[in-house]
């Protein structure tokens, strides 16, 4: 290989990997952990992987583009094989990928992703990086997050060409599913920018196996094409044996994805998605997916798991593994805090109690569906009338229908029944922050915010 081969240097904050010492996972293997949780699709060499895992800590790595900011659920398939991993006692090395975002996967894509600019990207990183330690956890010292960027800003083009390059096959990056599609099936094509793609995520995987000792990349099954070229380009770089690893790309079982393409996706981000939402998503998926959802998204042990199911087949309208689900899947990407709101304001919003102690956020994700208005706070702070209000967010065509209403019982506000037609509401009559929620009989929901 050419001396002028780029040779990225590692960050001066990382450490490097610890020596190997008897693996923690005792007579269990990894790789079977993670296969019982559902996280093994496919692996480029599982003997080899499997001895790997029993030899002692392995260093590992998952990547994650910059594309939105925030991670959805669909990415937390992988953050949670890294923390599996990372509880048997393995060293996960968590790539944000300020280079590769910066081209774009092209991976079963029907068109190019938009490119973004350079202050897009970083915001995007930086909420991706919080996000990342929250879920895995690096104050131990375990483990990283780790950028791309770091090891290609300064890259030559023909530097990279020329040592890289040379060991791609153009025909075998064309026969690549995920490109193959591309170039038959749309009308678009591919760019030469997307086209490039593999050859930079197979170049981190031997930047991080020199660098780092990293020998296993893991990823969405989507990415088998990009991880096996990794494989092959770390091998003939630096005769290093590194692995691959796959996992499932995670559906509903009543066809729903976790996409930001189709403004479906549930966020890690609880600006996007409050807590209450995020659990409430968990709490309604199907009963099909409610067992292999806590594999999944939870670490709750799998033997509690099995006696879930079975509390489930015995009577499913308890919903006693969705409960658990819910539970400890926001506890997961929102803490104690996320799981403790979220309960709260569950109690509040499905009983007969007057909200209180709730939030703007909250609110909205409970009721994404009922008509709302919005109001100056001016109005508010004067004292609006109750029949004015009714009539204000559509609950009632007029003062007199409004009247009726409430002399029939039939008018909460808050959840709190509302008996004189001539009271009128202020500040201290909000819901959270900014909202009031007024109901008409039992289900007819109208939103009223303040600003």
């Amino acid at each position: 290989m050419s001396d002028q081969t780029p040779h990225p240097s590692p960050a001066p904050d990382l450490d490097p990997p610890p020596a190997a010492v008897p693996s923690p996972s005792g007579d269990r293997n990894a790789l079977d952990v993670l296969r019982e949780r559902g996280f093994v699709q496919d692996v480029t060499d599982e003997q080899g992987l499997r001895e790997l895992f029993d030899a002692g800590p392995v260093t590992f790595y998952v990547g994650f583009d910059p594309t939105a900011a925030s991670l959805h659920i669909g990415h937390l398939v992988g953050i949670m094989a890294m923390a599996h991993l990372k509880r048997l006692g393995h060293r996960p090395l968590a790539l944000a990928g300020g280079a590769t975002g910066r081209i774009g996967d092209p991976s079963f894509r029907d068109a190019e992703r938009e490119l973004l600019d350079d202050d897009a990207l970083e915001r995007n990183l930086a909420g991706i990086r919080t996000q990342l330690d929250r879920a895995i956890g690096f104050e131990d010292g375990n483990g990283q997050l780790v950028d791309n960027f770091e090891w290609t800003r300064e890259l030559s083009a023909l530097a990279f060409l020329r040592d890289v390059g040379k060991f791609f096959s153009v025909n075998q990056m064309i026969a690549r599913e995920s490109v193959r599609k591309r170039l038959t099936e749309r009308e678009q094509g591919i760019s030469y920018t997307e086209f490039s793609y593999q050859l930079l995520q197979a170049y981190d995987f031997s930047v991080l196996a020199q660098q780092y000792g990293c020998r296993l990349q893991g990823g969405g099954s989507d990415q088998w094409g990009n991880i096996t070229a990794g494989v092959d380009l770390t091998r003939r770089l630096h005769g290093i044996p590194v692995f691959g690893m796959v996992w499932p790309l995670i559906t509903r079982s009543d066809g729903r994805k976790f996409s930001k393409s189709d403004g479906t996706a549930i966020w890690l981000d609880p600006e996007l998605t409050s807590p209450y939402a995020y659990y409430q998503w968990f709490l309604n998926v199907p009963d099909a997916d409610v067992i292999r959802f806590l594999k999944l998204f939870t670490f709750v042990e799998v033997d509690e798991i099995a006696d879930l199911e079975r509390q489930h087949g015995d009577d499913p309208a308890r919903r006693v593994a969705h409960r658990v689900l819910a539970r400890e899947a926001t506890r997961v990407v929102h803490g104690d805090a996320g799981v403790e709101a979220a309960e709260r304001a569950t109690g509040v919003l499905f009983g007969d109690e007057p909200f209180a102690g709730l939030d703007d956020a909250t609110l909205s994700a409970a009721f994404e569906e009922a008509p709302s208005v919005v109001l100056t706070r001016t109005r508010l702070d004067e004292g609006l009338g109750l029949l004015e209000l009714l009539t204000e967010v559509g609950a009632a065509a007029s003062n007199g229908e409004a009247r009726r209403l409430v002399q029939q019982g039939a008018v909460r506000v808050n959840n709190a029944v509302v008996e004189d037609a001539r009271s009128s509401v202020g500040p201290d009559d909000l819901a959270s922050e900014r909202t009031l929620v007024v109901r008409v009989g039992k289900k007819r929901y109208f939103l009223a915010r303040f600003h």
